[in-house]
């Protein structure tokens, strides 16, 4: 689980994880996180996400990080965007059209300012065990005061299935947020069935808000 791990995965279009819609748990969920459009919304590890356009589409600034600078132009490419592009090191750029801007780079160090609203359907899960606790307390040192996240996990027997993406139980799910107020707003039992050529004897998908206290 390195870097070159998921430039591999897209440079190979091996992407099951992609979601050709916009996710149903955004649509159903998004609003108990109250957003107002003024409000910018960032998303970590974006890939080339439609749920982009559909949060550009409620909000004047949506950011995103995706280390894989073949999903990024894809994004802007699959909706027909021209973007400006400026590079800020050799291993960083950002791509930016209209309310949309991409940072095409390493998570943990692009140049991020802090966001009042946070949307992470596939960071957490894409992280195995022992990066998780660095994932979270990069994210929440990006998350303003009084600022609200939305959070999809998955759980499933973790022994009976290789991620990514990965279980992350309700219990991880509160230990790695101590401190912020957690709700939990859904668990479909009912979600899709693992990706093709794997099989748990459950897979559940749990959606979280998580609010800076």
């Amino acid at each position: 689980m390195d870097q070159e791990f998921w430039h591999s995965r897209w440079a190979e279009n091996r992407i099951g994880f992609h979601l050709t819609e916009t996710n149903p748990s955004l649509l159903k969920h998004w609003q108990a996180l109250h957003p107002q459009r003024h409000e910018a919304v960032f998303v970590p590890m974006c890939g080339k996400s439609v749920d982009l356009s559909w949060l550009a589409s409620k909000h004047d600034e949506v950011v995103g990080v995706e280390l894989s600078e073949i999903a990024v132009r894809a994004f802007f490419s699959e909706h027909l965007y021209t973007p400006l592009v400026t590079a800020i090191s050799p291993m960083m750029k950002l791509y930016q059209f209209d309310e949309v801007s991409i940072y095409s780079g390493d998570y943990f160090s692009a140049p991020l300012a802090q966001y009042p609203l946070i949307y992470d359907r596939a960071a957490l899960i894409a992280m195995p065990g022992n990066l998780r606790q660095r994932y979270v307390a990069r994210l929440l040192s990006l998350l303003q005061p009084g600022g609200r996240i939305l959070l999809v996990t998955l759980d499933y027997p973790q022994d009976q299935m290789d991620g990514p993406p990965f279980s992350v139980t309700g219990d991880e799910v509160h230990s790695l947020f101590e401190g912020c107020k957690i709700t939990c707003l859904d668990r479909d039992e009912n979600s899709d069935r693992p990706p093709k050529g794997k099989a748990a004897s459950h897979f559940v998908e749990e959606v979280w808000l998580i609010e800076s206290e």
